[in-house]
């Protein structure tokens, strides 16, 4: 269970991180609103799932969650470069969070 309340966490990281950016610096109330309560589901699932899971490993695959799902919506939905340089790193990111779950 806690594995799948820190995906759940990373998945929302990815959602208050794309209405951030939709909320235009907290100009915009509905963005501003819905990044919020993610942050806040997003947190307290981490914080369940750090109960017991290690702090580096849950730490690390949340953030990571996040970063790549933030990085695949700002190519697909914001236009961002999706550079030679950017996807390498990118897939360095996933195949270390990977590694970390295996090790885990």
């Amino acid at each position: 269970m806690p594995w799948i309340a820190l995906t759940i966490a990373g998945l929302l990281e990815i959602v208050w991180a794309y209405f951030m950016k939709q909320s235009a610096g907290f100009t915009r109330v509905g963005p501003s609103v819905v990044t919020l309560v993610a942050m806040i589901a997003s947190f307290s699932l981490l914080g369940y799932a750090m109960r017991s899971l290690p702090l580096g490993s849950a730490y690390m695959i949340w953030t990571g969650i996040g970063a790549l799902g933030s990085f695949i919506l700002g190519i697909a939905l914001l236009g961002e470069a999706a550079t030679p340089g950017r996807l390498i790193g990118a897939g360095l990111l996933l195949a270390g969070l990977l590694i970390l779950k295996l090790a885990s």
